[in-house]
């Protein structure tokens, strides 16, 4: 049952680029001038990609900081990192730097990052309780900042910070589906190598310290490699709620198997979910083109 469920969710997602409003033409996809072949390859294609490797991050972020800090209502947002992205665009924004919005975004992410460990580490003892107070204080620091900038920006621009703020995989060209390609092959990659470790700091840091785990380390590592990838994908695509709180539980239930067994299909249902969600269709429309 489980195999037959994979093959049909991948099938969904290769039909997803063909499927809207304009009909595609297979034999004009190889013809750079028509209008087919520019629809499908710079517009349908890469925010389908763009839509399931962001929903894999996302999903697989949750099930790490569900694990990381034994909160089933943690997700890749309880940070603050989210928060640092969108205050970085709305700077851009406001500041006349609109051509670089996803560069900024990016940085307010990676700065959110740098700011957490640094404060952290002057706590003299590393406890994931301590970095999540951190990450709120933060959250609340820069959504009171983005309120300055709201009132110091003009009507369009407000606009511009509140589409945003929504959430978006409304990207134009491949080009620009590389970071996020990137960036979750990366943390795919890397929740594969700690798999073992996340199912022993599931049980407790304690348990898993007895068991020979270097738990400072992994919980560093992780957690910075989660932020950065969640970084990418918001200065991308805006922060969208919802997929790494519920993919995580789902999968779950449906699969009855221990977290070191889940990270794949968390993180294919992720950007499965994604793709086809209709709440998400009507503000991105990439399948209504």
């Amino acid at each position: 049952m489980k195999p037959i469920l994979y093959l049909l969710t991948l099938t969904l997602i290769i039909i997803a680029p063909f499927h809207g409003q304009i009909p595609i033409e297979l034999y004009n996809l190889d013809t750079p001038t028509t209008i087919d072949y520019k629809l499908f390859w710079d517009i349908r294609l890469p925010r389908v990609l763009v839509a399931f490797f962001a929903g894999g991050i996302l999903a697989l972020g949750g099930l790490i900081f569900q694990s990381l800090f034994k909160n089933p209502m943690s997700t890749p947002y309880t940070l603050g990192v989210a928060s640092g992205s969108t205050l970085g665009v709305a700077f851009a924004i406001v500041f006349g730097f609109s051509s670089m919005l996803s560069l900024f975004g990016f940085f307010g992410a990676l700065f959110t990052v740098i700011i957490l460990f640094a404060l952290t580490l002057r706590l003299k003892s590393y406890e994931t309780n301590a970095l999540l107070l951190v990450g709120i204080a933060l959250a609340f620091f820069y959504n009171a900042a983005l309120m300055i900038l709201f009132y110091l920006s003009d009507e369009s621009q407000s606009f511009e910070i509140i589409r945003f703020t929504m959430g978006s995989v409304d990207v134009v060209g491949l080009e620009k589906t590389l970071p996020i390609i990137f960036a979750s092959i990366g943390l795919l990659a890397l929740s594969t190598f700690y798999k073992k470790e996340l199912k022993l700091l599931l049980t407790s840091n304690d348990y898993a310290y007895l068991k020979g785990v270097n738990v400072k380390r992994t919980n560093t590592v992780l957690l910075v490699s989660v932020s950065i990838a969640v970084g990418v994908c918001v200065s991308l695509t805006g922060p969208i709620g919802f997929v790494g709180l519920i993919i995580p539980h789902i999968i779950k239930t449906v699969y009855k198997k221990s977290t070191e067994q889940l990270i794949l299909p968390i993180f294919f249902y992720g950007g499965f979910f994604l793709v086809v969600s209709p709440e998400f269709k009507p503000k991105v429309q990439f399948l209504n083109f």
